[in-house]
């Protein structure tokens, strides 16, 4: 599953870089890895879901998912006075957001993302103007050697294909002594949120062995798997800790929005169900607010919290 995984991850990027031609919504007219050029409102259609994606993303997820890491993640490096700090797999700039408004002024920020319409979407947050914005990729950091004092990467490293030598590379442009800090999500299980929407999924395709969200996001939380990838990219030694918060919501169709349609499990589900995204989330929304109320929700989140010194 990991093949399609990073097929499904790639048709995701594409449509937030504009290339429609493997954009899933395509499959409405044929298979994702179709060619063939669509004009007329379809394809006007689709631009327009190409340029609310990060803002699908961000909106629908950030509060409810990524907004309380944040926070614990700032709060991490609070100590951190001076020096530079590199952010990989910056995303729309959630955690951005959050070392530019509350770490020291001397602490200069580097924030990068494999994808530029993320990074575009982070660069237009409040209070992010000190950050140095920059495309680049995790596994092959455009930096020297012994370059930052600090690496962090909040739900990112599930992604990436190579986590090896995303570690080995967070660890080649750490100074000395330097601190690599990040989060995975913990089991699918206790993020009820999201075990929510695969339940739903599940009911609709019970032959679909597994889901994106049970696979990639919730899918790197061993801690004896995650320590042995860092023995092994050169770190001597981790420290992980489960930290369990709170997430909330406005309602239950906003979660559903973000996860089917902001997110590669949109791909996944329109390659098994063609022109069914749709129904889909509204079946995901249904099945959140059957577990959390239709109105505003607050729901337990879990993640494992990461730090290694070079």
């Amino acid at each position: 599953m990991v093949r399609v995984d990073r097929l499904f991850t790639q048709i995701f990027m594409d449509m937030m870089a504009g290339h429609q031609d493997r954009g899933f919504f395509r499959a409405i007219g044929s298979r994702p890895e179709s060619k063939k050029e669509e004009v007329g409102p379809t394809a006007q259609n689709d631009s327009a879901f190409v340029g609310s994606i990060p803002q699908l993303y961000d909106e629908h997820m950030g509060a409810l998912l990524f907004a309380p890491y944040a926070r614990d993640v700032a709060k991490r490096l609070s100590d951190m006075k001076t020096g530079e700090l590199l952010e990989t797999a910056a995303g729309t700039g959630i955690v951005t957001e959050a070392l530019a408004t509350g770490l020291a002024p001397a602490v200069r920020i580097t924030a990068t993302d494999l994808n530029q319409p993320m990074l575009d979407h982070a660069a237009k947050r409040p209070g992010v103007a000190r950050v140095h914005f920059k495309q680049a990729d995790a596994q092959a950091l455009p930096f020297a050697d012994d370059s930052f004092d600090a690496v962090i990467c909040q739900f990112g490293v599930m992604f990436f294909p190579d986590k090896l030598q995303a570690f080995r590379e967070a660890r080649r442009v750490l100074k000395p002594e330097g601190r690599f800090v990040f989060s995975v999500w913990d089991r699918i299980d206790t993020i009820p949120v999201i075990e929510a929407a695969v339940v739903a999924l599940r009911r609709r395709h019970p032959k679909h062995p597994t889901w994106f969200m049970e696979r990639v996001p919730c899918g790197y939380h061993d801690e004896k798997r995650i320590s042995a990838d860092l023995k092994a990219a050169g770190f001597d030694d981790c420290v992980i800790e489960t930290v369990a918060l709170e997430g909330g919501a406005p309602d239950a169709r906003g979660p559903a929005l973000g996860m089917c349609q902001g997110s590669p499990l949109g791909a996944e589900i329109e390659s098994i169900e063609p022109g069914g995204l749709q129904a889909a989330t509204e079946a995901v929304a249904a099945a959140i607010a059957e577990r959390f109320g239709k109105g505003p929700f607050k729901g337990p989140l879990q993640a494992l919290v990461v730090e290694a010194r070079k």
